[in-house]
């Protein structure tokens, strides 16, 4: 084998070793609180009127009720799986509705809510279930906002957990929560970021014993795929050792 191919199989396996050494050392990013939409730089979002079924609790029809786990997409085509547990035979399954005057919350007015759900023997009292929102793909950010039903401020706390793709809890952050029928838009938002696309699902519950809630347009953060270059690089490498390892062989033999 001549020194120059020597030397070029010996350059190959060097900077593969250095691109290897550098996947596997990525250090774990931390996952950082958002409180402001603007911050969360989105790209993407899930706007639940978009699935087409709108509830009116003033006229009622269950057609418009969705299961307790359902699928939708987002406007760029990401799935999404949305999960509320069921609180009991007298709870209603969740439903969107869309805020106006005749529907009061504090949400901006023509907002889409997703809601957990009433009770239909207690009034004003509802699933508190918690809301899982699960990507089908991993996502930089995500976050929306969040309120619980009642037309006057009440003493609660809303959380929102994040989970990577191995359910490994990445973060949980809350704030006080606040409720008014004001059509304000003054419903907290609850966000998450990471420098790396490794959130998977979100988790959204309050502290209300009693109220169900509701959450708006949730807003995403999506990349490409992480170390998409690095890994070309890497299988570029081991491409020209495997090659020179087949040039020696041959003159071997």
């Amino acid at each position: 084998m001549k020194a120059s191919n020597c030397k070029l199989v010996i350059k190959a396996q060097l900077a593969t070793f250095i691109a290897l050494t550098t996947f596997l050392s990525q250090p774990v990013h931390a996952i950082t609180f958002v409180q402001d939409r603007n911050a969360l730089q989105s790209n993407d979002e899930i706007e639940w009127s978009s699935l087409g079924k709108l509830f009116n609790p003033l006229a009622p029809n269950p057609g418009d009720f969705l299961s307790n786990s359902f699928s939708a997409q987002s406007s760029n085509g990401l799935g999404i799986n949305v999960e509320i547990p069921s609180a009991g035979e007298d709870f209603t399954p969740p439903f969107i509705f869309q805020t106006n005057p005749e529907l009061l919350t504090n949400f901006a007015p023509g907002d889409g809510i997703l809601f957990t759900g009433f009770n239909r023997t207690i009034p004003n009292t509802g699933n508190t279930n918690p809301l899982t929102i699960v990507f089908e793909k991993n996502v930089k950010a995500a976050g929306t906002q969040i309120a619980a039903s009642a037309s006057t401020n009440i003493d609660y706390e809303v959380f929102v957990s994040a989970f990577d793709d191995q359910n490994s809890l990445l973060g949980t952050f809350s704030l006080p929560g606040i409720s008014s029928g004001a059509l304000d838009n003054s419903a907290v938002f609850l966000g998450v970021k990471t420098d790396t696309a490794n959130i998977k699902s979100l988790v959204f519950q309050t502290s209300s014993p009693e109220r169900g809630f509701g959450i708006n347009t949730v807003y995403i953060t999506s990349v490409n795929e992480p170390y998409s270059g690095l890994s070309l690089l890497i299988i570029g490498g081991l491409a020209v050792v495997f090659k020179g390892y087949k040039f020696n062989k041959t003159k071997l033999n």
